[in-house]
């Protein structure tokens, strides 16, 4: 089926071209008999031959034409259809993937790259610039660290390596941020246990008083949230503008988070510095939250044994 319907346009073309060759002959035949008028007989017979002659060659002038016509129509048609075919696979084709990094790193590797690996998760430049002598508490000019980087994008094989190097799991960075704070950041439950059995304090503050239950309070972690609660950070920790986690999630409309905090003791009457307590922040249209804060009696404020 799609060999006739290549075939027809084919078809039409050659009809086409034919028809405009026997126009220009014939125009060219009305010319030659013209200027053949006036010469004698002789010389028009040598310079025009005779009709039988005229005829075969005309013929064979026209199938000529006809098959050269039908070939390079057929030709062309192949042609374009390859190159469409080929612009259709240009486009479909996936980016060619880059090149493998040789397995052996030669000479060193500078901090720069370093700090970059822990982003991207290249285990091997990590284990080449630790094996070189490298520090692994190396950090750039905001003292953020590899452990701060690989703890935001989740890299566990990259931060057990730091960690078995030394790292310093508590290190703060210029805005006193640790590892933690950063793992919450990234919503990496994982990187936050693993620091947690390294040794890392869960409730250190950043230079906003913010706590990790804070950051993952504020991200919307709720997994995050739950672990650190059941770890015994103080939920009623305040930051800087005296907002409590409960403050945080009342503010941002986060109903999970909220009514946790909740049932493991979050005060719903600490005021921050504006003295509003998490109740007073609730808006009118959070009619769902408003109702969790104010029917909950004394005794319900606990966490279940």
């Amino acid at each position: 089926c799609e060999g006739v319907m290549e075939e027809a346009p084919m078809e039409q073309s050659v009809k086409w071209a034919t028809e405009l060759i026997d126009q220009k002959l014939e125009e060219q035949e009305t010319q030659e008999s013209g200027a053949l008028a006036g010469l004698s007989p002789e010389a028009a017979a040598q310079l025009c031959p005779s009709p039988q002659a005229q005829g075969r060659e005309r013929k064979s002038s026209l199938d000529l034409r006809r098959e050269i016509i039908h070939v390079g129509g057929i030709q062309y048609l192949f042609e374009l259809r390859k190159t469409r075919r080929k612009g259709r696979e240009e486009k479909a084709a996936p980016e060619p993937e880059p090149e493998p990094e040789p397995e052996e790193i030669v000479g060193p590797v500078e901090e720069e790259a370093f700090l970059r690996a822990a982003v991207q998760g290249n285990i091997r430049v990590i284990e080449k610039f630790l094996g070189d002598g490298g520090s692994p508490d190396t950090c750039d000019e905001f003292h953020r660290t590899a452990l701060h980087r690989a703890s935001l994008e989740g890299h566990m094989e990259i931060l057990e390596r730091l960690l078995d190097h030394g790292a310093t799991v508590d290190f703060q960075d210029r805005l006193d941020c640790t590892a933690v704070h950063w793992a919450c950041r990234g919503g990496h439950l994982d990187a936050v246990k693993l620091l947690q059995d390294r040794g890392a304090d869960l409730n250190l503050k950043d230079k906003l008083l913010s706590t990790p239950l804070h950051v993952a309070t504020r991200t919307g972690q709720t997994d995050i949230v739950e672990h650190l609660i059941n770890t015994g950070v103080d939920v009623n920790s305040q930051d800087r503008e005296g907002d409590s986690a409960l403050h945080d999630a009342v503010r941002l409309n986060r109903y999970k988070i909220i009514k946790m905090l909740i049932l493991y003791g979050a005060d719903m009457m600490a005021q921050n510095l504006a003295g509003k307590t998490p109740t007073d922040l609730v808006q009118l249209w959070q009619a769902d939250t408003r109702q969790a804060l104010e029917t909950q009696e004394p005794g319900e404020t606990e966490a279940p044994a």
